[in-house]
Parts: C-alpha cells; sequence; structure tokens
C-alpha cells in the first residue's frame, strides 16, 4: 500500500496544499489512495458522497465549490461529465489532474478530453486489487498516437510480463497473458486455497519471488508501453470459433460517432448464442454502418447479428457498464420482436428464391426461413456461405452474404443484380468481390 501511495503522489503530482477527492465507496480498493495520498503530503482530502455522484450537477458543482486539483472516474462516468460540461459549460479552474480507471479507456474519450480540457491532465491507470490496485499509470498531456490507449509504465518496484500459457514470455506485439510480480502481488484469496493456488504462484523469472496472474490480455507495443487487449474471461465460444468480446467493442468504438459500445452474448430460444452490440452517442449510426465498419477488421464470425442504440449505456452501482443489465435487454427485445418476426415470411421473389436456396444450404425446412434471419446465426459459416453463393448461381457475392447477412438485405443486393444484367448484354457474368486476391480465414480465395 505504501508503494501504491508513492506511485500516486509521485505520478499524479500531489503536493503540499492539493486537494484530492475521494470519489469511490469505501468497499472499493481505489478509495484507499484517494483518502489517505493527499494527507501524507499535507494536503487535504474531499469526501464526496455517492448520492452527489449520482448527481452529475451536484458532482461538477462539488468539484468546483471545493477546489479539486485531483480527480479519479471510471471512463463510463467521465463521459458523462464530459457531456454534461458540454450542455452547461463551465470552468474547472483548479482541476489539474483526472485519473481514469476501472475499464478500458478508448481513444474517442481521451480526445473528447483534451478536446475541453486541453491543460488536464489525463492518466490512464491500471492495475488489479490483487496487485494492490494500480501498477501502471499513462501520464498524458495530449491524446496518444495510434488507435488504443496504453497502459503506461510500471509504478516502483512492481514488474510487468506478457506471458503465454507455459509462462514464458511471448514476442514484442504477440498476444499474451498480463502477469505481475513486485512488491504489489497479494497474499492470496481469504479462505480460498484453490483459487489462490491458480493465481499466485512462483515466479520463473525471479527466484524466491510470487507471480499473480490476471487473467487480462495484452501485449508489447513496439515503444515499449503496455496494451490492453481483453478480459480473458471475456472470450465465449459461437459456432466452434473462439471471440474475444473486448476485440469487438475496441473496434466498434473506433467507428466515427460511437461514443460507447459494449457487446455482450444471448442465448436465445430456437436461434442459440448471439452477440450483441448495444452502442451510445449524440446521434444514432446505422446498424448496417457499423456492420460495413466491423466487417472491414473482423471475421464474420465476430460481427454481431443485432445493433441497438441507446443515448447512454446503464451503469452499474460503481459506474461501470452494467452487462447484466444489457443482457436482459437483449432478450426483451428479441421476446418483444418474437411475435412479429414468426408472421414475417419472405414477400418478393427475390426473398423467396433466397429462403429456398438459404433453407437448401442450412438443411432446414424452408418455412423455418424469416426475411429477417441472420444467416450465420441459422448456422451458416464461410463454407456454407459459398454454397449459398454457388446455389444463386454467383448472382451475389460472398462479401455480399458478408456485409448483407439478414435475408431482406440480401435479397435487396439479389434484386439490385437481376437489375443490372439485361437479355441484349448476353448471359449476366459472375460478380466478383472486386478485391483481386482477397482472403478469408483459412488462406481460401473469395468467390
Amino acid at each position: 500500500m505504501l508503494n501504491h501511495l508513492q506511485a500516486k503522489i509521485r505520478d499524479l503530482g500531489i503536493d503540499e496544499g492539493h486537494t484530492v477527492a475521494q470519489t469511490a465507496p469505501q468497499c472499493f480498493d481505489i478509495s484507499l489512495w484517494q483518502l489517505v495520498s493527499a494527507l501524507l503530503v499535507g494536503g487535504r482530502t474531499v469526501l464526496v458522497e455517492q448520492e452527489v455522484v449520482l448527481d452529475v450537477a451536484r458532482f461538477v458543482d462539488t468539484i468546483v465549490r471545493a477546489r479539486v486539483e485531483v480527480l479519479q472516474l471510471v471512463p463510463s462516468y467521465l463521459e458523462v461529465v464530459l457531456t454534461h460540461l458540454a450542455q452547461h459549460p463551465r470552468d474547472l479552474p483548479d482541476l489539474r489532474c483526472v485519473s481514469v480507471t476501472g475499464e478500458a479507456l478508448k481513444k474517442e474519450l481521451v480526445q473528447r478530453w483534451f478536446a475541453a480540457r486541453p491543460t488536464t491532465t489525463l492518466v490512464n491507470a491500471y492495475g488489479l486489487t490483487e496487485t494492490s490496485d494500480d501498477t501502471n499509470h499513462e501520464v498524458m498531456h495530449r491524446p496518444p498516437p495510434g488507435d488504443r490507449v496504453p497502459l503506461g509504465a510500471a509504478v516502483q518496484n512492481v514488474r510487468v510480463h506478457v506471458v503465454d500459457e507455459h509462462l514464458s514470455p511471448v514476442p514484442l506485439g504477440a498476444p499474451g497473458e498480463i502477469v505481475f510480480s513486485g512488491v504489489c502481488v497479494g497474499r492470496g484469496y481469504v479462505n480460498d486455497p484453490e483459487r489462490t493456488r491458480r493465481a499466485f504462484v512462483a515466479d520463473p523469472h525471479r527466484d524466491g519471488r510470487r507471480l499473480y496472474r490476471s487473467g487480462d490480455s495484452g501485449r508489447w507495443r513496439p515503444d515499449g508501453k503496455l496494451e490492453f487487449l481483453g478480459r480473458r474471461d471475456t472470450q465465449v465460444k459461437i459456432r466452434g470459433f473462439r471471440i474475444e468480446l473486448g476485440e469487438i467493442e475496441n473496434t466498434l468504438v473506433r467507428v466515427p460517432g460511437v461514443r460507447d459500445g459494449a457487446v455482450v452474448v444471448t442465448d436465445l430460444p430456437g436461434r442459440g448464442l448471439r452477440l450483441v452490440a448495444f452502442c451510445a452517442g449524440p446521434r444514432p449510426v446505422a446498424a448496417d454502418v457499423l456492420r460495413d465498419r466491423l466487417g472491414r477488421s473482423l471475421p464474420v464470425y465476430m460481427i454481431p447479428s443485432d445493433f441497438h442504440w441507446r443515448e447512454a449505456l446503464p451503469l452499474t452501482a460503481n459506474s461501470k457498464i452494467d452487462r447484466a443489465a444489457l443482457r436482459a435487454v437483449a432478450a426483451e427485445l428479441h421476446t418483444a420482436g418474437g411475435a412479429e418476426d414468426e408472421q414475417r415470411a419472405p414477400v418478393t421473389p427475390a426473398e423467396k428464391r433466397l429462403a429456398a436456396a438459404w433453407a437448401d444450404v442450412l438443411g432446414i425446412a424452408e418455412d423455418r426461413v424469416g426475411r429477417t434471419d441472420h444467416f450465420f446465426d441459422s448456422g451458416g459459416s464461410s463454407l456454407l456461405a459459398v454454397k449459398l453463393v454457388v446455389a444463386l448461381d454467383r448472382a451475389v457475392t460472398l462479401e455480399d452474404v458478408t456485409r448483407h447477412p439478414t435475408l431482406a438485405d440480401l435479397a435487396g443486393v439479389l434484386d439490385a443484380a437481376s437489375a443490372g444484367s439485361s437479355p441484349a448484354a448476353g448471359p449476366a457474368q459472375p460478380r466478383t468481390a472486386g478485391r483481386t486476391g482477397r482472403t478469408m480465414e483459412g488462406g481460401a480465395r473469395c468467390l
């Protein structure tokens, strides 16, 4: 704890006479440094009640009135504060440094912060309770280069490694598990020896030292900084593919107009596991646009089936994204639309033609295919998508199926392809993706 407090005092520039706000409830680890750090150097601590934190207008008033200089928030709440300040502009004359922790910090939020507060330092703090709270500080005075915000250097007396399953270091740029050694490593979990045995192990790189396995995925960047990739326990397996939800979310928030995003997995009756995305921002971005942008950098099986727009994502009591609430909303939306979807049978000739080919390829009854069905969520795969293209005499391309996986959307592409051919022009030629040499998973060339 002393090592951690000294790191906060040094990296956040806390000095005699400075004011630090305790914004976290005292049941959370970060409340400890917020409470004590200023007192160690002759400063003062302002205790901010949780009912004030939950009212952003009162919270901002408190920060201004108490002349708070150092503040720590989770990214979701920082976004709320920025939105409030945009709607109700006011000066924060004493605020020098804001530390952000608890969730992955998105590049877009950092850009918004410095656009609004160019002279206020932003610190991306990363760490876990098992490692005495924050172990890495990225102190920023401007948005960092690249698409992701790095975690920054380890604090003094802490060693950070990125390793494989055998605890051997991985190559530069390769993903692996983030592990820790040094004075930060805790003694274990109270009354849970089995979990302690799995997470707290001997450090193979330093005799007599212990290592904590975080369960977080990360990689070393070429500039020597650590980059967070997501939780290893947020990996899910859908249709045989292992999917890291954090990777989808990081790609989603890089879409222009998306301020925040979360992806959850739902197990819907008759449809199995599905990826459902929730987005927030100043104005809605069309689902087709989101799907297209994600499709440029993610494989088909990582594209969410549904996209839902919200003014803001729900938060838990400690201001993190409430994923349980989002899963419940996704299930409710499916239930509400279920009866209507059952009545939405294919209508147009293109939809009926596509439904017949779709059913044949997937091996299901044609009357089970609806115009809002998603090819890959209905059991489709890359190989079956190729078969669908062939069954339609290549009137659509594999890229069409990928970018327009719902039956109604793909039927629209089919209609457009039919309208583009005429008897005078001779037999319709197979359409291509328009990108010579484009490859899919496994190296198969796109038809």
